[in-house]
């Protein structure tokens, strides 16, 4: 367990930092740093405040250090004494509105944010304009309980990437954002990107431990695939490649006995069920005008159901203040009435995993399948995915003989389970942890570089 310490700010002698003896057993200190900022002082140990590292003013203003109040982690290194972290929070979509400084997500940052103390961490939220790149500082915001306030701080020593869509993080200027920050600055930078379907199964499919909980899918071709997969699986998906939130999936069923085709979707706020006499009926009409090279084809799985409904699980892992892979939370989806999938915004309900299953024994037995696939393929997506990867989303299946299968990873996981009261611990956990893996990462890119920067 890391140990935490105060920071205090006095109008001592200048240039000045007492420390704990515990700090200065392994090197001899000449610097401070704080983000990407040192300074040089002298260390001065103090033997009365064991939990406190004190800066003198002029220290801290050169850092600057803003004075929050949280206690910080330190470690020790080629001479200097690293304070922190300082973690910024990179996203989009900044208003001008006090109140509401990033709109809608305001609420969301606040409650990440408000897990400073617990996690010893200095968070703040940044977009490209709070970016000073000739004084290497930012205007970042920082949340308290009165609400947001704008301090000037350095670049910070971890960033935590929080765009909200794939259109701001297509965007040139917050790519050079990122690209200059990581190179120029060596500032780790996790959760990158957002996860593309195809890409994530073709990454997945030659493993032979994971492609068991792969449902066959492909990337659209011709009728025939789809005509095919109807033969072997009775129905298919048809998903946009890079979709979210459930947006435009439709079902495809084959009924053999009438060689009728049904198209289920959503359109609006509304569930459709179409029937058509062929493929190509359906096609024609169901998808005029969309590009179907964006579209895969995925088998349909035999669901697990509730009070006839399909159900599917959500599994959130975070990587925690040790780097390790863990379970942060865990639920079941039902589906809307008539509703393709089991998005909330489709009718689906949220309910907790004891809730699905009527024996004891097959709720630890189906729980205990879901955990250790998602563990097992969130360390197979981080050996197959560029970047650094701190937290996943699964979607997950279980079909009627309890066989797992994987819908989707989500690298930027929506928070719609956590509206039900019994899954609110697991909120916190998962923003605690989101933060922690700060930690883990800043002792990592301060101690051990080379394991980082690969």
């Amino acid at each position: 367990m890391r140990k935490q310490y105060q920071i205090e700010i006095l109008d001592s002698p200048s240039k000045t930092v007492y420390i704990p003896n515990e700090l200065n057993l392994h090197t001899h200190l000449t610097k401070i740093a704080f983000g990407t900022h040192s300074e040089d002082a002298a260390f001065v140990l103090h033997k009365t405040k064991k939990n406190s590292i004190i800066l003198s003013k002029d220290v801290a203003e050169a850092l600057n250090f803003p004075d929050l109040n949280i206690p910080l982690h330190a470690f020790a290194n080629n001479e200097t004494l690293f304070i922190g972290p300082l973690v910024g929070i990179f996203t989009s979509g900044f208003t001008s509105f006090p109140l509401r400084p990033i709109g809608d997500r305001t609420l969301f940052f606040a409650k990440l944010l408000s897990v400073k103390k617990t996690v010893g961490a200095i968070p703040f939220l940044f977009g490209d304009q709070h970016i000073n790149w000739e004084q290497g500082t930012i205007r970042g915001l920082f949340y308290h309980q009165e609400g947001f306030e704008t301090y000037e701080v350095p670049f910070p020593n971890v960033v935590y990437d929080r765009l909200p869509n794939r259109k701001s993080e297509k965007k040139n200027e917050l790519k050079e954002v990122r690209d200059r920050l990581q190179k120029d600055y060596l500032i780790p930078w996790y959760n990158p990107g957002f996860f593309n379907k195809l890409d994530v199964y073709e990454r997945l499919q030659n493993e032979d431990e994971i492609s068991v909980y792969l449902p066959e899918t492909h990337s659209f071709s011709s009728f025939s695939v789809i005509e095919r997969m109807l033969a072997d699986y009775g129905h298919v998906f048809l998903k946009p490649i890079n979709g979210s939130l459930g947006l435009g999936i439709h079902q495809i069923i084959y009924d053999k006995k009438e060689g009728n085709y049904y198209c289920r979707y959503r359109v609006r706020d509304e569930n459709r069920l179409r029937k058509y006499n062929s493929l190509e009926s359906l096609m024609r009409n169901v998808f005029a005008g969309r590009n179907l090279s964006k579209i895969l084809v995925q088998q349909g799985i035999h669901l697990l159901r509730h009070d006839q409904r399909p159900v599917d699980f959500r599994i959130h892992t975070n990587k925690d203040e040790n780097g390790e892979w863990r379970i942060t939370a865990t639920a079941a989806k039902i589906a809307g009435p008539g509703s393709v999938t089991t998005h909330v915004k489709s009718g689906g309900i949220i309910k907790t995993i004891n809730e699905i299953f009527e024996s004891e024994n097959e709720m630890e037995d189906s729980l205990k399948r879901l955990t250790e696939a998602a563990l097992k393929i969130s360390k197979a997506l981080e050996r197959n995915m560029e970047g650094i990867i701190g937290e996943i989303g699964f979607d997950f299946g279980l079909d009627r003989k309890g066989n797992v299968w994987l819908f989707e990873a989500n690298s930027k996981p929506g928070r719609s389970i956590f509206k039900h009261p019994q899954l609110r611990e697991f909120d916190l956990l998962t923003r605690k942890l989101s933060l922690s893996f700060a930690v883990f990462l800043t002792e990592a890119s301060i101690m051990k570089p080379e394991e980082i920067f690969r």
